[in-house]
């Protein structure tokens, strides 16, 4: 490993990674993908992008599932509000428009609005009381989320195995994995990026391995990071260095949450409850291997089932990003927030075309709230 946690003090190992960086005799341009949107939100926040060398590029990239979750999924859980369903979401979900005719909502926000029961929650236990103190009333859970947050959703589904769940609660699962996505863009002819920071809370569950693939097979420098100024810096100082040596490998700089194997508990219940598919990534396509869906056997938890979910070709735009958004290109990494042609005019978090501008993680959104208006 070419990290060190010796530090004093958070501030002054940030310091310390920034000169050690700085002293890098670099060869030229070094483009750094950063897939994590809380990496993304961290950089910008602390000032990273204008604290390192000219030559280092950092680049968001495809960390943020609210993004990416498939438009026909938001449909379907703003029609089942419609109609009589409680529906529980994750805060940052409902304000995520579709592509509904016009006279409709187009967000679970627009549709609570109109009469639709829609609640937001912060955690899958917080989806159990509802169920419970609303026997009478059908209630999907509405879950989008990566490992990290898929993990939690799948020990509650678990429960369901053990002692049952309510019968009127079922699950609108859209879950996706994060590696698909940057395998996706590394077996392409353009990958954009020379060097990868990998997610450190992705790493904690399924283990640091599932990223080994970019330093083996593709020969790109790659590091997992945490959350603060001098782990990431850290990173970055790992995969320069090893740009520099041509000595590609992955660097564990978050060893004090990310161990080997990830997290035996959670990688068993997630194995027990849940199947890896095919899946859709809105505005992107369909990725192999790269989503979850509830095992055949849970077929009475599994809201598309139970409702008859299918996804609504006739829509016009069914399936993609809003007219004119490029929140697509953003999540590959392939343009900045601020190089789409709606950021800052029609597009604003007060008022958002695209996902990218409504979540915490979307890059669109942690720009403008640094304080990128240009």
């Amino acid at each position: 490993m070419l990290h060190s946690t010796s530090a004093p003090d958070a501030v002054t190992g940030a310091r310390i990674w920034l000169e050690r960086i700085r002293g890098l005799p670099l060869p030229g341009k070094v483009r750094v993908m950063n897939v994590c949107g809380g990496h993304e939100r961290s950089i910008t926040m602390a000032g990273l992008r204008g604290a390192l060398p000219d030559q280092v590029e950092l680049i968001p990239g495809p960390g943020c599932p609210v993004c990416v979750c498939p438009e026909e999924d938001i449909y379907a859980a703003i029609q089942l509000a419609r109609n009589g369903v409680i529906v529980a979401a994750f805060g940052d979900m409902l304000r995520v428009p579709c592509n509904a005719p016009k006279a409709e909502p187009r967000s679970l926000e627009q549709a609570k609005a109109a009469g639709g029961d829609v609640r937001p929650v912060s955690s899958p236990e917080e989806v159990l009381p509802i169920a419970l103190e609303n026997p009478d009333h059908e209630v999907v859970f509405f879950a989008a989320g990566f490992e990290t947050t898929i993990a939690p959703v799948a020990g509650l589904v678990a429960r369901g195995l053990d002692a049952g769940l309510p019968p009127n609660l079922s699950v609108l699962l859209s879950g996706r994995l994060t590696w698909p996505a940057v395998a996706m863009l590394l077996d392409s002819d353009t990958p954009g990026f020379d060097a990868l920071i990998a997610p450190g809370h992705v790493s904690t569950v399924m283990g640091p391995e599932e990223w080994e693939f970019v330093a083996e097979k593709h020969g790109i420098p790659s590091a997992v990071a945490g959350f603060t100024p001098e782990s990431l810096l850290a990173a970055m100082y790992s995969v320069l260095r090893q740009v520099i040596e041509s000595r590609p490998f992955l660097d564990n700089c978050y060893p004090q949450v990310v161990q080997t194997g990830g997290n035996p508990t959670a990688l068993k219940i997630l194995g027990e409850v849940l199947d890896v598919t095919d899946a859709n990534w809105r505005g992107i396509g369909v990725i192999p291997a790269s989503g979850f869906s509830l095992k055949s056997e849970l077929q009475a938890l599994d809201a598309r089932h139970r409702f008859a979910i299918n996804p609504d070709e006739d829509r016009k735009r069914a399936g993609e990003m809003p007219p004119g958004c490029d929140c697509a290109r953003v999540v590959l990494g392939k343009i900045y927030p601020n190089e789409c042609v709606l950021y800052g005019k029609a597009c604003t978090p007060r008022k958002p075309i695209g996902p990218c501008m409504v979540s915490d993680e979307g890059a669109c959104r942690i720009w403008w709230a640094s304080g990128v208006r240009e």
